[in-house]
């Protein structure tokens, strides 16, 4: 039972990943949208709005409730608790707290307010990435990997990441 249970918790968070990185690159689409002029504005925005709100609803908030049913149960299944594992939960835990952000984001697009520059919805698209990969090296490299070197090797991920960012919005300004 514990192998399924883990089969469909891991297909759970694949689309709730997925989920949320395509919505985020929805959400700029749509912010880029607002800055058209009419007709083109409302044309993109009722699209991005629809697309929107069916990934939202229809994949990403579903994945995300599987997500947490599936996962407490390969908990329970599992039967004991490692500190990766407390740890691994403190980074769930903000990825939760990051998809109610996204939902925030939805609600205001959703409604017509735009808050929040595409530029500045590019860098948030990342945290979600940054989840992952310390969910998944948790997961996965979690008796060969001390707190020093996982927080480490992260932070250094993460200025990486931030960097790539950097680069890619002055190319993207020189075209």
């Amino acid at each position: 039972m514990y192998f399924y249970v883990k089969a469909l918790h891991i297909i759970f968070i694949v689309t709730w990943f997925s989920g949320m990185f395509y919505i985020v690159r929805l959400y700029i689409y749509n912010a880029e949208a607002n800055e058209k002029p009419e007709p083109d504005k409302s044309i993109l925005q009722q699209q991005f709005g629809i697309m929107s709100k069916r990934l939202w609803y229809g994949i990403t908030w579903p994945s995300a409730v599987l997500t947490i049913i599936f996962g407490p149960w390969m908990w329970y299944l599992y039967g004991h608790t490692d500190n990766w594992l407390i740890v691994k939960l403190g980074f769930v835990v903000g990825l939760y707290a990051y998809h109610f952000s996204l939902h925030a984001i939805f609600k205001q697009q959703q409604a017509g307010i735009f808050r929040i520059s595409s530029g500045r919805l590019r860098i948030w698209n990342e945290v979600a990435t940054i989840f992952l990969v310390a969910i998944v090296m948790l997961a996965v490299v979690r008796q060969s990997m001390s707190l020093f070197w996982g927080l480490g090797g992260l932070l250094l991920f993460v200025v990486l990441l931030m960097s790539a960012i950097k680069i890619y919005k002055v190319l993207r300004q020189k075209n």
